[in-house]
């Protein structure tokens, strides 16, 4: 069972089952669940805010309304994951798999999706306002009605996605 101090869980690299998971779901925020295998975990309306999921492994995974805000999503595997309405705003999500995922109508505005692999991703009515998209990978995605206004794109007007600590 993940140690708590105060609101921060740490697990490390542990592997948590869904019971685990579900358990605790409502109060993520800022938890340390860097490399954690949550595959297939049911994490619907989860708060992660702020949780660092670096490395993880969210394949197939329910994140479905959950709030992911500033989370470090970095390297991680969310391939085929439901993440239909989830609040991705400011979320770091450079080098993470998202193929085949489903984030219709999703808030990523300002995210990092540097190098992030979107192949295939739903993307529909989803807010991609400010997000850096630099070198993702798009291949066959959906993006009707998907908000592209003002994306982060190579070249000397735009700016440099945000040093992350």
């Amino acid at each position: 069972m993940p140690t708590r101090w105060g609101r921060v869980y740490s697990v490390g690299m542990a592997e948590l089952t869904r019971d685990d998971v579900e358990e605790i779901a409502s109060g993520l925020e800022n938890a340390d669940l860097s490399r954690a295998n949550l595959s297939r975990a049911n994490l619907d309306r989860a708060n992660l805010t702020g949780a660092n999921l670096s490395g993880a492994n969210l394949d197939g995974a329910n994140l479905r309304m959950a709030y992911l805000n500033t989370a470090n999503l970095t390297g991680a595997n969310l391939g085929n994951a439901n993440l239909s309405g989830a609040d991705l705003t400011g979320a770091n999500l450079s080098t993470a798999d998202l193929s085949g995922a489903n984030l219709f109508k999703a808030k990523l505005g300002a995210a990092d999706l540097t190098g992030a692999n979107l192949s295939f991703a739903n993307l529909g009515g989803a807010n991609l306002r400010g997000a850096y998209l630099n070198g993702a990978t798009l291949d066959g995605a959906n993006l009707t009605g998907a908000d592209l206004t003002m994306p982060a794109c190579p070249g000397p007007s735009w700016p440099a996605p945000p040093e992350r600590a």
